[in-house]
């Protein structure tokens, strides 16, 4: 129950933050969106029609469509995050800030617009509109979430080229780049750690000093060199980043010769990180 609770709350404020980055920045800058939300942004431009009300027909339209292809808790997190994005949309048509520099507004209409998408598929949600379709493409063909969504905004990004103007649509292309990079990153974790990888033939001794000096727990794996055919160890070790330079001066004083590989690691949980030591 809890976690189903986290996750709607991550929807809710994932959507909010994705409608709040439309109309406060890219709206008031004539930028585009890719999928339904760029739609509903053209007939803006052309029609004054609101983006809230556009937006929740077509996203119910899509669903409607797509929902036997989706799992049943998807679709019910997709129609919390359709209504939540359109009464958003609805509640902050009136906060704009047009900018001057239309790559600034590119650029946080991007990074806003991605911390809510991010938060919305981190839930196991999805806004409606392309990103249906795009969760359809990662359940049978295994594309990323973003691939797919890139896929799809890039096709109405460009027939909006045609209402804000080629100069506008590529700063549109720099802010949906931008969104694709955050989400991965939310996605993929906010929690960045260190892995490092040593071959040495002080493994042991090596592994032993971590754990007393650095307090970190030391995986040894047994291996044989391929040229030399020589019995190893090979020591695998997930660190925080300030732990980096004592792991570092740990290896240094007792093999200089140590062979080490150094990991960026995305995203950790388990006994000694999330989960105290037993």
């Amino acid at each position: 129950m809890k976690s189903w609770m986290k996750e709607i709350i991550y929807i809710i404020i994932g959507s909010f933050l994705f409608a709040f980055g439309i109309n406060y920045f890219a709206l008031p800058n004539e930028l585009a969106e890719g999928g339904v939300t760029g739609i509903t942004m053209i007939t803006y431009y052309l029609f004054k029609w609101s983006p809230g009300t556009v937006s929740f027909i077509l996203n119910s339209i899509l669903l409607m469509i797509g929902y036997r292809l989706l799992q049943k808790r998807i679709i019910i997190y997709t129609i919390i995050s359709i209504v939540t994005t359109s009464l958003s949309l609805y509640a902050t048509e009136h906060l704009q800030l047009p900018l001057d520099d239309t790559l600034l507004a590119a650029i946080f209409a991007g990074v806003i617009i991605g911390v809510g998408l991010g938060l919305v598929f981190r839930a196991g949600g999805t806004t409606g509109g392309s990103t249906v379709l795009a969760r359809m493409m990662t359940q049978y063909f295994g594309w990323s979430m973003s691939k797919g969504m890139l896929f799809f905004d890039l096709i109405v990004v460009v027939s909006a080229s045609f209402v804000i103007g080629l100069e506008n649509m590529m700063y549109t292309i720099i802010s949906i780049y931008i969104s694709t990079k955050v989400i991965d990153y939310i996605m993929e974790g906010m929690d960045s750690r260190k892995a490092v990888t040593v071959i040495s033939s002080q493994a042991l001794e090596i592994a032993d000093k971590i754990n007393k000096d650095v307090n970190r727990g030391v995986t040894v794996f047994s291996a044989q060199g391929g040229y030399t055919k020589e019995a190893r160890e090979i020591l695998y070790i997930v660190i925080n980043k300030q732990e980096l330079f004592e792991v570092k001066k740990v290896i240094h004083h007792i093999d200089q010769k140590a062979f080490v590989v150094i990991h960026d690691v995305r995203d950790v949980f388990g006994e000694g990180f999330t989960l105290p030591r037993s």
